[in-house]
């Protein structure tokens, strides 16, 4: 069985009751995980073994009907120059006035951290009954799984969007279907800076009870 490293910034936990050991690590892995953003990933990334049990981690994800409604594709070091092209033409598409600057910036998007990613999610195919809502939750449960597998074996990794995954080039590069919607791009590195944790909210802001009498109210 391979062992997965805790990251090298986290304090093991201290070893509770047997019964209690798994709930106990999944806390620490899931209050670990951190947005590092791909300016600040570098080389090293996961190697081949890593990377397939980071990958394998989405096959885990709820997934109504076992459409697998979702695919990741991977963009090696040799088709970053193309990814590249696409981001710039995408600026221009939208910003005829971009400067050289902002378009060598685009460009240079394409270059940040060892594994980049595209997450691209079916809406249509498939069971007619299982709607896009459903397929997107699945999705993100998928690249969830993911983003804390890497955080386990000690790499830092975030989520980019933005408005060049709508464009004609960046579908045609990654030939993306008609029923289909590109999510997002992951990035995964080893962690050369990183900001402060940021405060997450607390269980009052977004947990409430329906009550049969008074309705829904705050709290559980």
């Amino acid at each position: 069985m391979a062992v997965i490293p805790w990251p090298l910034n986290q304090t093991l936990p201290a070893a509770p009751a047997a019964e209690d050991d798994i709930a106990t690590m999944a806390a620490a892995l899931i209050q670990s995980r951190q947005t590092i953003l791909p300016k600040r990933l570098a080389a090293p990334g996961p190697g081949p073994d890593e990377l397939a049990q980071i990958l394998s981690a989405a096959a885990h994800a709820p997934d109504h009907g076992q459409l697998v409604p979702w695919r990741f594709v991977l963009v090696p070091e040799a088709s970053r120059p193309a990814l590249a092209e696409v981001f710039a033409q995408a600026l221009v598409e939208r910003d005829p006035a971009a400067t050289p600057e902002q378009i060598e910036q685009a460009r240079e998007k394409a270059f940040r951290s060892p594994v980049l990613m595209l997450a691209v999610v079916d809406t249509q195919s498939g069971d007619p009954e299982v709607d896009a809502a459903e397929r997107l939750v699945s999705a993100g449960c998928a690249v969830q799984n993911m983003l804390l597998m890497a955080t386990a074996q000690g790499y830092g990794s975030a989520l980019t969007s933005g408005k060049a995954l709508k464009s004609h080039s960046l579908r045609a590069l990654f030939q993306v279907a008609p029923t289909e919607q590109a999510l997002c791009f992951i990035s995964i590195g080893t962690v050369q800076s990183r900001k402060a944790a940021r405060a997450r909210p607390a269980v009052r802001r977004y947990v409430s009870t329906l009550d049969a009498r008074r309705g829904v109210v705050p709290g559980f």
